[in-house]
């Protein structure tokens, strides 16, 4: 593609290099598994929408988007459509609320799928191919997951949703197809004013926990907006005295030749993880663990004291002084301590586990007083190849139970198909999509790249709703 009205120099700059990536990416050379990664991936976000519609945030999300009504992008579960940045918003928040969509944990969590309701809301802004849809979402999780292994963001204070400004720039640039030089504009202007901060999870945790990001991707979708009309931005943003290296994470290399491509298959969508409960998913072999242990105690009551051993990293965030008294879903589904308590009690988690009444239950935060965190060296030496943790609990007989477990489904070891993720859209589309809906919904995606535009997915997936 051509280049023009580069920054001087700018070639051999991070923004520019991420940008030549995205505008040169071969959409037409993908391997078979990717394409299959990405409608699984597609697949396990609109679970997670159809589960979030009754959502505070998601209604909040929902009439700002109706407040501008133009025939661009659709919003899940409303007949209306509007802008692709507001309905990148609106989806995002949807894909985001329950905390079950896809991770990926580098040097910095985070979860790429964040980045697919962007992706389809400038698609069908664009009236662009389903094969581009498909090359923008592998391009968004190129550049965010390579960017988390690059690099930690919540250890100086930043929150992870700051990955996905230049991710989703370099996804709409591909989309709107920018030429190199407007695309690093891109990625240049959505990192420059949008970097968010970690209070948002931090302390007690607010609606903004599941927004952090679908507000990145639609501040990314509107950056890429303005450089196509030709405006510039700050750089260069990563390497400038003033930039991403100095003020938000430090030094670090990439290198971009190394992203995935035909000549090497190594593409990083291929190694995102999945979800098997609505929870953070540094915990889930913690749940794992006290889900095992239920099966071998007879009477929870009879339990006398808790310890969880962990990474640093989970000791320090899902453990901190708030996680010990949850009073928000987005605080207890964060909690170390409130999860194990909760599959210990019940066996499970699901949605049900983060309601009100499950979270002020007295017999769970009796378990919780029971309960101590302690960092484990040889845990956190796994962390992140393994998401480990170890739960040990002690009887009123005196008797010792202990499980540990270093991975589980959905995890890089144990990865989920397409059945799987059948029967995670069945459980979360139940309370709001007939079987006929449902069933149109896993036919789109089955054939999601013999589609030609994204109309009877919103059609399916409205239900009976009409706003």
């Amino acid at each position: 593609m051509t280049e023009t009205g580069s920054h001087a120099g700018a070639e051999d700059m991070l923004a520019h290099r991420i940008a030549r990536y995205a505008c040169d990416f071969d959409a037409e050379a993908l391997p078979d598994a990717v394409t299959a990664c990405v409608r699984q991936r597609l697949l396990d976000s609109l679970a997670c929408i159809v589960g979030a519609y009754d959502a505070g945030p998601v209604r909040i999300a929902r009439e700002i988007a109706a407040q501008v009504p133009v025939d661009r992008a659709g919003v899940f579960g409303a007949a209306a459509r509007t802008t692709p940045d507001l309905a990148a918003f609106a989806n995002g928040v949807m894909v985001r609320f329950l905390d079950y969509n896809d991770g990926y944990m580098g040097a910095e969590p985070g979860h790429p799928s964040d980045n697919i309701p962007a992706c389809i809301a400038v698609a069908q802004g664009e009236g662009a191919s389903m094969r581009e849809f498909i090359a923008a979402a592998v391009i968004a999780y190129e550049v965010q997951m390579r960017l988390q292994d690059a690099a930690s963001l919540n250890g100086r204070g930043w929150d992870h949703a700051g990955y996905i400004l230049p991710a989703c720039a370099a996804a709409a640039s591909r989309l709107m197809g920018l030429d190199i030089a407007r695309a690093t504009e891109a990625i240049n202007l959505a990192i420059n004013g949008h970097i968010p901060m970690r209070q948002v999870r931090s302390g007690t945790l607010s609606d903004w926990k599941g927004c952090s990001a679908a507000n990145a991707a639609r501040n990314a979708v509107f950056a890429a907006g303005l450089a196509r009309a030709g405006m510039t931005g700050p750089a260069p943003i990563f390497e400038g005295e003033m930039g991403f290296f100095r003020q938000v994470t430090g030094p670090f290399a990439l290198n971009v030749d190394a992203f995935g491509s035909p000549a090497n298959g190594d593409y990083a969508i291929l190694r995102s993880l999945t979800k098997t409960f609505p929870t953070n998913g540094e915990l889930h072999t913690a749940i794992w663990a006290a889900i095992e242990l239920r099966g071998r105690i007879a009477d929870p009551a009879a339990i006398t004291a808790i310890r969880i051993d962990t990474s640093e990293f989970n000791a320090r965030v899902l453990a901190d002084a708030e996680k010990w008294h949850p009073t928000t879903r987005e605080t207890a589904d964060h909690s170390l301590p409130y999860n194990v308590a909760r599959a210990l009690l019940d066996g499970d988690i699901t949605l049900d586990s983060y309601s009100p009444e499950s979270i002020a239950d007295p017999v769970a935060r009796s378990l919780m007083v029971l309960t101590e965190v302690n960092e484990a060296p040889e845990l956190t030496a796994l962390f992140p190849a393994m998401l480990a943790n170890r739960v040990t609990v002690e009887l009123a007989s005196g008797e010792r139970m202990t499980s540990e477990v270093r991975t589980g489904p959905g995890g890089r070891e144990q990865p989920m198909h397409d059945a799987d993720f059948a029967r995670k859209f069945g459980k979360m589309a139940a309370p709001h999509l007939d079987a006929a809906a449902q069933e149109a919904v896993l036919a789109f995606v089955a054939t999601l790249e013999r589609q030609t535009c994204f109309d009877p997915l919103f059609d399916a997936m409205k239900g009976d709703r009409q706003s």
